[in-house]
């Protein structure tokens, strides 16, 4: 049986290959890929999701040229106190998942300050992946169940970054890519998987309802039959 999905996650892949197609270097293509997060997050909100989680900055993603990186870290600064006001007129309620306090201290302020001021939004959560990786996330999850007397599949939940959102239903990676690179590993055991060729600075919200009609057309039988 599928209902409407409360809870959309997407790898967004495919910001340097929409730059190389046009002669631009990569930060363009990170730039343009900021505008689409705005549109797409937007969108969910008007197509009722609950929760959309966007793969930003995951722990591997350090092994990028320095100058990359600097731009990604710049980019994100920027997005936060941009968007933090329309954040608010929303009712979006920002989250952030993955060991981002490990940050350089600045970064750790803004988001401190961004977290802080849309706590009490209701409408949509967005969860922002920042040197995230899932296997690192798990082994965190463990830890802590650990701590608490026993390792179990309802403990390990519970100490998920994402424990406090609806479970995740629809997992969308853009670009052509078919692989979950790290990200969501256990919220994704029974969730459904969408791949799409478009390039994530081009993916819009038509793109986006077109996998959110696919998703109410299959049949999730969690293992049954």
């Amino acid at each position: 049986m599928t209902q409407g999905a409360r809870h959309v996650a997407i790898i967004m892949d495919g910001n340097g290959r929409w730059a190389k197609k046009r002669l631009l270097p990569r930060v363009a293509g990170h730039k343009a890929g900021v505008e689409a997060v705005r549109t797409i997050v937007r969108a969910a909100g008007d197509m009722g999701l609950e929760a959309l989680t966007l793969y930003a900055f995951s722990s591997e993603n350090w092994k990028r040229p320095e100058e990359e990186v600097n731009d990604l870290m710049g980019l994100m600064k920027r997005f936060i106190l941009s968007d933090l006001d329309e954040f608010a007129a929303n009712d979006v309620k920002l989250k952030v998942i993955g060991n981002w306090r490990a940050l350089a201290p600045d970064v750790v302020a803004l988001i401190d300050n961004a977290l802080e001021r849309t706590s009490g939004n209701k409408r949509t959560t967005l969860a922002v992946a920042l040197n995230y990786g899932a296997q690192d996330e798990l082994v965190r999850a463990a830890r802590a169940a650990a701590a608490g007397g026993a390792i179990t599949a309802e403990a390990i939940e519970a100490h998920l970054d994402t424990a406090d959102m609806p479970p995740l239903d629809l997992l969308i990676r853009t670009s052509g890519e078919v692989r979950l690179s790290n990200f969501l590993l256990w919220q994704s055991a029974y969730a459904e998987l969408y791949f799409t060729d478009k390039l994530w600075p081009d993916f819009a919200p038509a793109d986006l309802k077109a996998a959110l009609d696919q998703f109410a057309r299959r049949e999730r039988r969690y293992g049954g039959l």
